[in-house]
């Protein structure tokens, strides 16, 4: 039984140092496209159904995807980290520190989620008026968040549980769990909003439920063995060094997922001066950019564990291949993405406010202008993941941090005070610019200097 579980954890090693990077990237992205791609058009569809109660309840989704945020900033945190982390040290063929380190990284994920529940339901209403909700917004938005925080635990852990699957190359099955999370969510959504006419809190027992069988499908390929990795409570160590490297790697994705999080609720200030309508159209255009975002992030997740694996394993020449094929097949996807999203913008945007003309108008000028800049965001995520799979901890946070933070914080600030309604809508794709620019030299020095490796 040792020398099969030898033999098989031998060939997927050989798999990701020896096979050709395109096929290899590709082989890792596509079932993580599919995955993100799956749980975005679950974000859409649930906005789409909650905007049927009015333009409030599409509004007070937007509050809540903020949660939903902070939420995924923990779960990506300790994952994301433990998953770097995991990625080089299986490279290195370190297989026991591989699994102590995945053994306190659920561990840590479910206390940390625990507390993220306790701390959101103590203080619900306080928290959501906090995130932006205006006073028309706040109950929809209470009887929303109150059964995503009852979840939260097992969010986090789903999380973890995803990332490591992708860090061993396992990433058709953590498409199968969170694939099938998302698609049940979808089919429960008009059911619970519309059949049972539970109203806005349906849709989010929908998300309750579907949370949590994603995350039962998601355990139970490490219980049946189809996993390097594997759980025990003798694993999990009093070593502070080993939490504080895996937390340490998983601090570029706190950084982005906490400032996006940040950057969502600053937005949901600022669109909440021009009233709902603008906070409605705010979110809704929110969700449709997510949509393609999120495959693109897909793409650099399936990119990770290629780029950690082969750098453990000083195979310096494929870490760059494999930039270098992202960058090509990133920029053309989002250009070709961007183009046909600009001009069937009016369209999209009227099916989740068909009555309603001034939200439409403000979230086609916003979609428009975030569709512009979408071949300047793959080099963001590359720089990103780069530093990230290959334990470059601190330039990996620091360059986390431009897109929502570093940039767009300020920006969201002074450009609606200075242009209004249009200074709003234009704070994102100002920030994707200015990302683009800080990224440049950060990954040439990074390549030029691992080619002299």
């Amino acid at each position: 039984m040792l020398v099969i579980e030898m033999q098989k954890n031998d060939a997927q090693y050989q798999k990701m140092i020896k096979t050709p990077i395109p096929k290899l990237v590709t082989s890792l992205a596509v079932p993580t496209m599919i995955t993100m791609l799956v749980s975005s058009i679950y974000n859409v569809v649930d906005t789409y159904f909650v905007s049927r109660l009015g333009t409030r309840a599409a509004g007070a989704v937007g509050i809540v995807f903020s949660l939903m945020t902070v939420i995924q900033a923990v779960g990506f945190t300790v994952g994301m980290g433990a998953g770097s982390t995991i990625s080089r040290l299986l490279g290195k063929k370190e297989n026991e520190k591989a699994q102590q380190t995945a053994s306190c990284a659920l561990a840590v994920s479910l206390a940390a989620g625990i507390a993220v529940s306790a701390v959101g339901l103590l203080f619900l209403e306080k928290l959501m008026g906090w995130l932006g909700a205006t006073e028309t917004i706040l109950p929809y938005a209470v009887n929303y968040a109150r059964y995503i925080l009852y979840v939260a635990p097992v969010m986090t852990v789903s999380f973890v549980l995803n990332n490591l699957l992708r860090a061993e190359g396992k990433t058709k099955l953590s498409m199968i769990g969170i694939g099938i999370g998302s698609i049940l969510n979808i089919g429960l959504d008009p059911l619970f909003l519309f059949v049972f006419d539970w109203g806005i809190q349906g849709a989010a027992i929908a998300t309750a439920v579907s949370q949590c069988i994603s995350c039962g499908i998601l355990f139970s390929f490490f219980l049946r063995k189809k996993t390097i990795l594997r759980f025990s409570v003798k694993h999990i160590s009093a070593d502070i060094s080993l939490y504080k490297e895996f937390v340490g790697n998983g601090m570029p994705s706190l950084f982005r997922q906490g400032l996006s999080g940040a950057a969502s609720v600053a937005l949901n200030h600022a669109a909440a001066y021009y009233g709902d309508e603008a906070v409605a159209a705010m979110s809704i255009v929110g969700k449709i950019f997510m949509l393609v975002y999120c495959v693109l992030i897909g793409f650099g997740q399936g990119y990770q564990p290629a780029a950690g694996y082969n750098y453990g394993a000083k195979e310096y020449d494929r870490v760059h291949k494999a930039y270098r094929f992202l960058m090509i097949a990133g920029t053309v996807g989002m250009t070709v993405i961007g183009t046909g999203l600009f001009f069937s913008a009016p369209v999209l945007i009227r099916q989740f406010v068909p009555e309603d003309a001034e939200a439409a108008a403000i979230g086609v000028w916003a979609l428009r202008m975030q569709c512009v800049v979408m071949p300047f965001l793959p080099l963001g995520i590359a720089c990103n993941m780069t530093f990230q799979a290959v334990g470059q901890s601190v330039k990996a946070t620091l360059f986390a941090s431009c897109r929502q933070g570093i940039f767009f914080l300020p920006l969201i600030f002074f450009l609606p005070r200075m242009f209004g309604v249009f200074g709003m809508e234009a704070a994102q794709p100002a920030a994707d610019i200015l990302t683009f620019l800080v990224c440049i030299p950060g990954m040439h020095q990074f390549m030029s200097a691992m080619r002299k490796m």
